[in-house]
Parts: structure tokens; sequence; C-alpha cells
């Protein structure tokens, strides 16, 4: 059996709805700046008991249940067979797997590969929760990166790290550990655009018990509430671990692969046409997002993210400069999309895009 990454074509004319061609043609405008996007993510997953009808949700690991039990190496030893077997398969496919840990959630886990251009990275993307939920299978459980399986838990979140690159030279790096300014501009654009992009990289439901949950077991969440930056600072949207990227801490397990890194694009390539500048959402490294409560006097310029999935929709159905960006036809198709769900009284649209997959 192989797999085969296609686009899409009928009659020998490009779908430009499909996610693909969207990224597609985002690397072709950063490409006519004479730059290449890379990225990596770390998509985090629950492995879980072999799902069936009358069985609830569970970890599948009973031994798992420290109250805190991030990088917690015997819950991880007990899932040393199954981890093997999928850096295995991804380094055989190429991945350069160089980390696997047991994250913030009893049955959580994170496979981190090496960072490549943003279309191998989707690619990748794509073939990995595909494996991760093949293998889990083989072994006797199931993996989901559903953005918030359980409610007292941390969820799946899926960073983004982004650096751009004009031949060897990543041009992100700045003096002092800083970013540089043009890598300034392009964190601008990504700040500016997040309430409107953000029904894109969270788009389901469920992706707001993520993002406006309450202290989980473990104390924090670990996702953002609003649109803030710092420097190595977990609590905040956006982290810049060192002077050459930034990481992206917003997205969920429900994104689009090839979407996710199209969105950072064209946010990118908007914020460096514009000089977007970061500096009015930037916080001190030692500032905890988590601790500032609503309506305190620091966050009188700070925007919040959307509420609902249905506030997302809004949020970008009103922004001009990403529709232009990711191109009319895929606008009008995803926003339609989201629209042919039946709303509740509640407000809240019950169903996911069958463009992403948990």
């Amino acid at each position: 059996m192989a797999v085969v990454m296609g686009d899409c074509y009928i009659e020998g004319v490009e779908v430009l709805q499909s996610p693909r061609a969207v990224l597609r043609k985002q690397i072709a405008e950063i490409k006519k700046r004479g730059y290449v996007f890379k990225t990596g993510v770390e998509a985090e997953f629950f492995i879980l008991s072999s799902q069936s009808k009358d069985r609830a949700l569970a970890v599948s690991d009973e031994g798992d249940s420290l109250g805190k039990p991030c990088y917690d190496a015997q819950s991880m030893m007990r899932r040393y067979s199954l981890l093997t077997d999928i850096v295995l398969t991804l380094n055989k496919c190429g991945f350069g797997v160089y980390q696997t840990d047991h994250e913030d959630a009893n049955g959580q886990f994170e496979i981190n590969w090496h960072y490549q251009d943003c279309m191998t990275t989707a690619d990748q993307h794509i073939f990995f929760k595909w494996a991760v939920k093949t293998l889990a299978e083989r072994h006797g459980f199931s993996a989901t990166f559903m953005p918030k399986p359980f409610s007292a838990l941390s969820g799946n979140g899926c960073h983004i790290h982004c650096s751009m690159w004009a031949a060897d030279k990543n041009v992100f790096e700045g003096a002092n550990g800083e970013l540089s300014e043009i890598g300034r501009h392009f964190l601008g654009g990504v700040l500016a655009k997040a309430p409107a992009y953000c029904v894109i990289t969270n788009p389901v439901v469920n992706s707001y018990k993520r993002l406006n949950s309450s202290p989980t077991a473990s104390g924090y969440s670990w996702s953002p509430n609003r649109v803030s930056w710092s420097g190595n600072n977990r609590s905040h949207m956006v982290r810049i671990p060192e002077g050459d990227r930034f990481e992206l801490r917003l997205p969920d397990g429900a994104a689009n692969p090839y979407l996710l890194q199209a969105t950072m694009l064209a946010c990118g390539i908007w914020g460096m046409d514009t000089k977007a500048d970061p500096s009015g959402s930037y916080f001190p490294s030692s500032v905890n997002m988590y601790a500032i409560p609503d309506g305190a006097p620091e966050l009188k310029n700070i925007q919040s993210l959307p509420r609902n999935l249905l506030d997302a929709i809004r949020e970008l159905e009103a922004d001009k400069d990403l529709a232009a960006g990711l191109g009319e036809e895929f606008m009008q198709a995803f926003l339609k999309q989201q629209k042919l769900a039946p709303q509740q009284q509640d407000g809240s649209i019950p169903v996911c895009l069958p463009i992403h997959s948990f």
C-alpha cells in the first residue's frame, strides 16, 4: 500500500476550494518575494481505550492517573511499544522524529519531527494523524486529536513553529535573541488577524471548549484566551522560544493541516505588506496571562478570541483581507459549509466540517 498526496482537478481544472490548492497559492505568493516558509507542528493526541457504542470515552492506561502527569516517564513506558511503532514508521518515511513525550493530560502524548517547508509539513501532518490512529488500533487502542475530549483535562493543541528563509538564511532571526524586522511584521499580521482566522485554526464547536476552558486538573489549560505574545512563556497565544522563530499556540487538533499553513502565510504576507506592528500586544516574559482578570487595565487594547464557533464564523466573514489572501472561491465554500449546519438555540453549531478529522 502507498499513500499518495495529490491535488484535486476536475476535467483538467484545479479545484481552488481544495485546501492543498489554497496552500499552494500562498507558497507561490511568498516565493515571489524570494522566501520559503518553513514550519513544524506539535500535534498532541490522546491514546484511548478501544471504542464501542456502550463504552464511555476513557484513557487507555488506568495507571496514568497523576494530578500533574506531564513528562511522566512511567506512564510513557507503559505505551512504549505503541509509541516506538509510530516513531519507527515515521522515520522510515523520512520524518526525522527527535522527541516523544507524555503531555500535560492523562493519556496524552506528543511526537515531534523536524521542521520542513510548509507543504512538506502539511503532507506529513496528514500522514502522521493517519499513522497514529492506524497503529493505535493495531495495538488494541484508539487515538484522537479531538480538541477537548475531557472537560477536566488539557485539550489537544496543534502548535505551529514558524520561520522564513531566503536560501540558507533564516530571515526571522534578529539580533540579541529577538525577531528581525521582517519577522515582527509577519508576526504582526498573525496577531492582528487571529480573531478572523480562529474558525480555520479552531474549526468545530469542541474547539471552543478548549479555548475557553477553566483551569484543568493540572492547574492550567495551556490554551490561549487572548491575542498576546511574549518570550518563552506558554500562557500567551504566541511564544518566542528563540529569536529565530515564533510558536502559535492557538490551533487545535481539528485544524486542517493545509489550511493551517496557508492561513499563517496569508496573515504573514498581509503583515509584511502593511508593516503590521505587534508591539501593542506584547507582554514581558514574566507575565502570566492566565492570572490577568477580564477588565484589567493592561488588557485595554488586547483583542479577545471568539467565545464560540458562531462568533468565530462572523469574525472571518467580516474580514475582507483574509478573503482576498486565501481566495474568494475558497472563502465562499468554507463559510457556506459552516452555515449549512443547523444552529441550535444557544447559537452553537453542532457539526464539523468534512475537511478535517479527529
